[in-house]
């Protein structure tokens, strides 16, 4: 039987038994390598969102590789308990919609820290300014990432690299049809728990090449043609802060109804393909469309709206705001 119909195998529900460590650790890459090329609402819209504010391929790119850092820490960990047999609180405890909240509420954080001090105003900015304007005093002044103003000459600064980071550690303890093979199946066939935890490297190793190469194409959407680097550079942080900031809805929203009602999961339309990811269509198939389609979509074309047609926006200092030393937004005069 080859490696394939191994993995084949185990999707349709058979053990790992007989398997050499060698094996299993080959088959941890590949099913992270699957994991990184199917949509998955763990990853792909975070990876969306901090690619496309990078505005080029190879910011993307580095934009998926930090992220899966992250990632790739977090199942290391999650495999050895796994081995542990720790991991069993998941089998006993929904925890997906706790996930969905957490991931959500850091999406949320991180939007808000783009958009903060800029002209874009949305929902709960000065309830979050209250709770989190002291962590962020000096980090007042993003209006250019926003695009108000005109574009800078230089860079502007790139979407935190220690967001998509903790962000990677925080999606990853969702537990998807890859993980229970991973944590369930794969994991407990190792001989200790260090070998465990290399089962968790491999398949985020293997989800890290296709971040990687999902984070360029997805920052390919911003390199609008006829574009000045100023201009793309605006309407990748406009795109990646708005789906960010109402993604975190989407994701908290979607939450809550999962943690409330747990048995919408046995809910789903069954494509026919044994793969996670791919073999059915439910409530995370519609979080993915939501965030990267509706959201991330609808994002990017008001982005360019607004660069590339500047006047159709409020005429200067409407609505508008300005910072003050310490975070404190006032209304301009």
């Amino acid at each position: 039987m080859s490696i394939f119909d191994t993995i084949l195998a185990l999707f349709n529900g058979a053990s790992a038994a007989g398997l050499s460590i060698p094996v299993i650790l080959v088959i941890g890459l590949i099913l992270g390598l699957l994991h990184g090329a199917t949509p998955d609402e763990h990853t792909w819209p975070i990876t969306f969102s901090y690619s496309i504010g990078s505005y080029s391929s190879r910011g993307g790119a580095r934009a998926g590789l930090i992220f899966s850092t992250g990632f790739t820490v977090q199942r290391a960990i999650l495999t050895a308990l796994g081995f542990l047999g720790l991991a069993s609180v998941y089998t006993a405890y929904n925890l997906d919609g706790y996930v969905y909240l957490l991931v959500g509420f850091v999406m949320l954080v991180a939007g808000w820290y783009l958009l903060r001090g800029s002209d874009i105003h949305l929902p709960l900015d000065r309830a979050m300014e209250r709770v989190f304007g002291r962590f962020f005093q000096e980090h007042t002044h993003h209006t250019y990432a926003a695009g108000e103003g005109p574009p800078p000459e230089g860079p502007v600064a790139a979407v935190p690299a220690r967001m998509a980071l903790v962000h990677g550690f925080v999606a990853g303890w969702g537990v998807g049809g890859f993980a229970v093979i991973l944590i369930f199946v794969l994991a407990p066939r190792m001989p200790n728990v260090g070998w465990a935890a290399l089962v968790g490297v491999m398949f985020g190793l293997g989800s890290m090449v296709m971040q990687i190469v999902t984070g360029a194409l997805f920052a390919r959407l911003a390199r609008v043609k006829k574009l000045s680097e100023g201009q793309i550079q605006q309407i990748g942080r406009r795109t990646a802060a708005r789906t960010l900031y109402l993604g975190g809805f989407a994701f908290m929203l979607v939450g809550s109804i999962v943690a409330a009602l747990p048995w919408l999961q046995g809910y789903y339309l069954n494509t026919g393909n044994p793969v996670p990811n791919l073999n059915q269509v439910g409530y995370a198939t519609v979080l993915i469309v939501l965030v990267v389609g509706v959201i991330g979509g609808h994002s990017l074309w008001q982005a360019y709206q607004e660069t590339t047609h500047p006047g159709r926006g409020p005429p200067p200092g409407v609505g508008a705001t300005t910072t003050r030393p310490g975070g404190k937004r006032v209304p301009p005069p």
